[in-house]
């Protein structure tokens, strides 16, 4: 690649980050607490939160609350040819940038309630997750909400199954307790702000 097409490649990748950072600050102005953070993930808590997913043994990914996509390449792009990545937000602009940005056959973006997974997960055609991985501030959610995502989340996951949560309130935890007795814990500092993560295994 010549120096010029190099400069324009480079320009591209800035201005679409520079639209995924404006998106994701509307989106958190609009919906605070469902976007929870005015600063996307960073990628070193990407890596670490899809270090324990077993990709050769995911047919369905799913996530809650993807705003901009910051997760949804990182996923697709650990994917297996055959896998697909359902993100559910009810934010209708995150969704239908993610519609527009993402052009990738096993990806899809529904305008929809994670409470809701089962249903969205059915009506794609799988009767169970491998993995849901999630973002929103369960402990700013309206009351009851996070309750009921954890539950349906639960009885959405196949067994070995994981639901993968990154918060920046430890309270979360309180919510994934009634439901999964293995939960794995861990801090990603390199974050803004520090973040927790945590991995509820349904055994």
């Amino acid at each position: 690649m010549n120096s010029s097409a190099t400069t324009a490649a480079g320009s591209r990748k800035r201005s679409r980050r520079s639209t995924q950072w404006g998106m994701f600050f509307r989106g958190f102005l609009k919906h605070p607490v469902m976007v929870g953070s005015v600063i996307p993930s960073s990628d070193r808590l990407i890596g670490k939160m899809l270090g324990r997913v077993d990709w050769a043994d995911t047919k369905l990914f799913v996530e809650y609350g993807p705003g901009v996509g910051t997760f949804c390449n990182p996923i697709l792009e650990r994917m297996a040819p055959d896998a697909q990545l359902i993100a559910i937000d009810t934010n209708p602009d995150f969704v239908a940038y993610l519609q527009d940005g993402i052009r990738d056959s096993r990806f899809s973006a529904v305008h929809g309630s994670a409470a809701d997974v089962a249903a969205i997960v059915a009506a794609h055609g799988h009767e169970a997750a491998d993995f849901v991985l999630s973002g929103l501030p369960f402990s700013t959610l309206p009351p009851g909400v996070g309750a009921e995502i954890a539950a349906a989340t639960h009885a959405v996951l196949r067994p070995g199954g994981a639901f993968l949560v990154y918060q920046f309130s430890p309270k979360v935890r309180d919510f994934l307790t009634p439901h999964f007795e293995r939960i794995d814990h861990d801090m990603e500092w390199w974050n803004v702000p520090p973040a927790q993560l945590y991995w509820a295994w349904k055994d």
